[in-house]
């Protein structure tokens, strides 16, 4: 957790979190509230609460160590499910599967365990860009059911590198 975490929890009287399952940052970018996604899918939270990056780079990673899921077929997204039962899912971009999996490229399998930091979707962002709505890169918890608390973190985050948000289950 960040500084600047600890002082908005303290500012805000939300408890003090120890432990917890650290989630890391699929891509490199800039941390968007999820509502600001233009998606009501996403904006609303239906899927799930999270956070949202405004992509760099041309690789989606594994944010936590477990078994990818679904990867669709038009390779702009896919689930992830961690051995402690955290349900995460990552899709590159609003208006991308309407590309058909131009610009992507699959890296990874369905039903394949990774580790955190593994390349799991390739993407050329150049090319994708004028095409889509939007780049933002929605990360959501897809069993909110089952999530007791989540810190979200702020500011700029570098793929596999830097954590967007801390859960608990």
């Amino acid at each position: 957790m960040s500084f600047f975490s600890r002082i908005r929890r303290l500012i805000s009287g939300q408890p003090q979190v120890t432990g917890g399952i650290p989630v890391y940052a699929p891509v490199s970018g800039d941390i968007v509230a999820i509502e600001k996604v233009p998606d009501v899918v996403f904006a609303e939270k239906i899927v799930g609460d999270g956070i949202a990056i405004m992509p760099k780079g041309e690789f989606l990673l594994a944010p936590i160590d477990g078994r990818i899921g679904k990867i669709f077929e038009t390779n702009h997204a896919f689930s992830i499910e961690s051995p402690l039962g955290l349900e995460l899912f990552v899709h590159l971009g609003v208006g991308t599967v309407e590309l058909r999996g131009k610009g992507f490229t699959r890296l990874a399998a369905e039903g394949q365990e990774v580790k955190m930091g593994q390349p799991i979707l390739g993407f050329d962002i150049e090319s994708i860009r004028s095409e889509v709505d939007s780049l933002l890169t929605p990360v959501v918890l897809a069993n909110m059911e089952d999530i007791k608390y989540l810190d979200k973190e702020q500011g700029s985050v570098v793929a596999g590198k830097d954590i967007i948000f801390t859960v608990q289950l």
